[in-house]
């Protein structure tokens, strides 16, 4: 066995310490800081609102339909076209009914005539009884023939009544003013209304006021003190309205309900405000905003800019960098924008540094190289990615 000399040993350690600093030397650095730009939050005095989807719903629907069978003869509306109430909308054939009530007049007539006879007969009994000259079963029985005519009278009068009401429930009229739709069935079709619904005919929206239907928190619920008419400390809660496709909240309208359960399963109450439709140009089913101000009027509020403001999945967030430069996840609750400026509720303090630009960037706990939001490079400095200059010969 041989063995290697003292010094060779040494040298090849000394060998193998030297490659390795090498090799430390030749590690390549770690990536720079994240380059974002932030900005302070700062305190305002804000009327703090919020906003909700919403859907147009008209104050009055009607389904129209017949209460009685028969064949529709004419209908009397034009689609899609205004009515009042009590326009004249279909008609059904009177005719079959007209025989009814006729029938039920005659049937009248005869009764009364036979009323007639029987009590005549009644008054002539009782003068026999008087003078011995009947039976008192006989008395009786004339007596029991006029209350059974008359019963009979009342009965028909009662058929006669119903009858002239189907005869009446002939002509269809409008029941609401409103915008009538398109006409189900056409004149000549039969209609069965013995079954546990009559087909429809028609319907009918009310074309003036229009309902705002929304659903609200209940943290604004509690927060705002909302009542089930819609009231608050100091009377009715006006609302804000805008349209799918329109700038701001152009409409103005009043709350008139609030629900008086708030759904366990999705923590909203349903609420409806009333607004003026008096062109008639809106129509139920259309798509809306609703935005809704605290009734306590403005406050000091904190505000940051709304680009700094990222959602994740259902929760808003930002990152505030603090004084080791480390970006921190912060969950908020925020309320309205103005002037681009978002109302923070809940999560974050007054001066607390907020990173506004290259927020798709950074990931929790990582340094960034941050500067305020609006501040100029310094006059030496060069782009990022600027290319180096070239090589002069």
């Amino acid at each position: 066995m041989r063995f290697l000399p003292t010094a060779s040993v040494l040298a090849l350690a000394i060998g193998l310490s030297a490659c390795g600093k090498k090799e430390e030397a030749a590690a390549p650095p770690g990536p720079p800081p994240a380059a974002v730009t932030t900005a302070p939050a700062t305190v305002r005095s804000v009327v703090e609102s919020q906003e909700f989807p919403a859907r147009l719903e008209a104050v009055e629907w009607v389904a129209v339909r017949s209460r009685i069978t028969g064949y529709i003869q004419e209908v009397h509306f034009a689609q899609g076209a205004e009515v009042r109430k009590g326009d004249l909308l279909v008609t059904i054939d009177p005719r079959p009914i007209q025989a009814r009530v006729a029938k039920a007049e005659a049937d009248i007539a005869a009764i009364a005539s036979r009323t007639d006879l029987a009590r005549l007969e009644l008054a002539r009994t009782q003068k026999l009884m008087a003078s011995q000259a009947t039976s008192q079963r006989e008395l009786d029985e004339k007596a029991a023939a006029v209350k059974d005519l008359e019963a009979s009278m009342k009965a028909a009068r009662a058929a006669l009544d119903a009858s002239r009401l189907d005869l009446a429930f002939t002509r269809i009229t409008a029941p609401i003013t409103g915008r009538v739709g398109k006409a189900e069935i056409t004149a000549g079709n039969f209609v069965q209304t013995e079954g546990p619904e009559s087909p429809m005919l028609t319907t009918i929206v009310s074309s003036g006021p229009i309902y705002v239907t929304f659903e609200a928190d209940e943290r604004t619920f509690v927060k705002y003190g909302l009542r089930g008419r819609g009231t608050v400390k100091g009377g009715r809660l006006p609302v804000e309205v805008a349209l799918s496709g329109e700038t701001g909240f152009p409409h103005s309208a009043t709350l008139v309900y609030v629900d008086n359960r708030v759904d366990p399963q999705t923590g909203n109450v349903r609420m409806r405000a009333l607004l003026d439709n008096g062109d008639g140009t809106l129509v139920p089913g259309l798509y809306a905003r609703v935005r809704m101000a605290d009734p306590a009027g403005a406050k000091e509020t904190v505000t940051i800019p709304d680009e700094a403001v990222g959602t994740d999945q259902d929760r808003k967030f930002v990152y505030v960098v603090g004084a080791d430069k480390k970006a921190t996840y912060r969950a908020i609750q925020t309320a309205q924008v103005a002037d681009g400026q978002r109302a923070i509720v809940e999560g974050l303090k007054a001066g607390e540094q907020v990173i506004v630009n290259g927020l798709m960037r950074v990931r929790p706990g990582q340094v960034v190289a941050a500067k305020p939001e609006g501040a100029k490079p310094a006059a030496d400095a060069k782009p990022a990615d600027a290319a180096p200059p070239a090589d002069k010969k």
